[in-house]
Formats: structure tokens, sequence, C-alpha cells
């Protein structure tokens, strides 16, 4: 059974920074593109960032590039999505995903984590 655990949300001022951690288990996942998706309040789910399984491709929502870098430790079945520079807009519950398919991570993951959330204060 696959299970994704995010740890790292918290309050944190606008302009500062933040790792989100995903541990992943139940299998291995180094054949898995992994990922990050945001949803804010009264808005739907949106993705955010996305890594191949080798960690040489990435992928990345407009409105985060330049301030968020996604990567991965396949030792440790573990994704990160460091953030930098944060918004108040990028104030939202971030959740962890999992797909075998690179391609189809960015539209439907096969797994979801339950979320943790980050709220950037102004």
């Amino acid at each position: 059974q696959v299970q994704l655990v995010e740890s790292g949300g918290g309050l944190v001022q606008a302009g500062g920074s933040r790792r989100l951690s995903c541990a992943a288990s139940g299998r291995t996942f180094s054949n898995y593109a992994m990922g990050w998706f945001r949803q804010a309040p009264g808005k739907e789910r949106e993705f955010v960032a996305a890594i191949s399984g080798s960690g040489f491709s990435t992928s990345y929502v407009n409105s985060v590039k330049g301030r968020f870098t996604i990567s991965r430790d396949n030792a440790k079945n573990t994704v990160y999505l460091q953030m930098n520079r944060l918004k108040p807009e990028d104030t939202a519950v971030y959740y962890c995903a999992v797909d075998h398919s690179f391609a189809l991570l960015r539209s439907a993951p096969a797994y979801w984590g339950q979320g943790t959330q980050v709220t950037v204060s102004s």
C-alpha cells in the first residue's frame, strides 16, 4: 500500500523560505515521478512542480518558477519542495503526489498525500 506523508508546513512571513518534505512508502519509487500540488481556500487544486524518477527532468507552474525548487532523494524515497521568496498568494494546502508517468503526474496522479498547510503572512 502506497503512503505519502508530507511535512514541513507552517506559518512563514512573506519573503521567507520553507522546505516541504514528502516521504513515500509501500514500494520503490525511483521509477516514479513525484510532485507537488496546492489548493488555496475557495480555489481548485493546482499543479506546482514535478520531478522525474531519475531527477533529471523537472516541471513548474509559471507562478513559482525561479522561487521554488523540487528535488528528490531516491535512497530515502523522499521528494522535497524548497520554497523561497514566499508570497501571501502561496498560502495553500500543499499535497504530494506520485505517478508512474511524468506526463500523467500533472493531470491525474495515482497517489496523493494528505496535505500540509503553508500560510504566508504579509
